[in-house]
């Protein structure tokens, strides 16, 4: 089983091109700088992966992806190899992405556009509810036609 499920930041924006033909088709490219789960030397460190998203997934991506943004994505690696202008064979590893979602909100976002190890903000405090002292919420009499269950 080949399946890869990666969290991390966009170090730039997608760089998306279309294929040449009738149906042409958005390829998008780009890079997630996932945070490795142990520090070292007591510093933070990341693996940089590129990842390539086809079609519809290509074309989210060039629409609403922007680099710092947090994604989740889920693929498959891909390895491959060609031979570059000056005769070199490169080797290449990348992930083709199968799904993709944004991790985190607009707002949260937009306050780590800058950087790929931002500390996540503090969770919004929940707003103090009516508490029947057994942990459950009393629900005020006649909404009952609003509740999705009865």
């Amino acid at each position: 089983m080949n399946k890869v499920i990666l969290m991390g930041r966009l170090t730039r924006d997608p760089e998306v091109r279309y294929s040449q033909g009738e149906n042409s088709l958005a390829i998008a490219r780009y890079t997630l700088a996932v945070d490795r789960r142990f520090k070292r030397d007591g510093e933070a460190t990341a693996d940089f992966i590129n990842c390539v998203a086809f079609g519809k997934a290509a074309e989210h991506a060039e629409r609403f992806y922007r680099q710092g943004l947090k994604v989740v994505i889920t693929g498959r690696i891909q390895t491959g190899s060609y031979t570059n202008k000056d005769g070199v064979k490169v080797y290449t590893t990348e992930v083709v992405v199968e799904e993709q979602e944004f991790a985190e909100s607009k707002a949260v976002s937009d306050a780590n556009a800058g950087g790929f190890r931002s500390a996540p903000s503090p969770a919004p405090a929940p707003a103090p509810a009516a508490d029947a002292g057994d942990g459950f919420m009393n629900i005020p009499d006649g909404i009952d036609e609003e509740l999705p269950f009865s």
